[in-house]
């Protein structure tokens, strides 16, 4: 196995960690006291642009390690 392949696997591994986390928050739904929703419902789109953005980098991750053949 290559450094370069155990890095890919390392940062997959890493990815699929941070959006179980996500996902537990974003299924979580809102806190019934009102001023905590209003924070949470501010953190929304950027829990959701982050979301993305990991879901993203990891079918690029996929994609790479799926290529190498190792």
């Amino acid at each position: 196995m290559t450094d370069q392949f155990k890095q890919l696997l390392d940062r997959r591994d890493e990815l699929l960690k941070r959006l179980k986390a996500i996902r537990a928050d974003l299924a979580g739904g809102l806190a019934a006291d009102s001023e905590e929703q209003a924070i949470q419902l501010e953190n929304l789109e950027v829990l959701q642009e982050i979301q993305r953005l990991a879901e993203k980098e990891l079918r690029s991750i996929e994609e790479e390690l799926a290529g190498t053949g190792e």
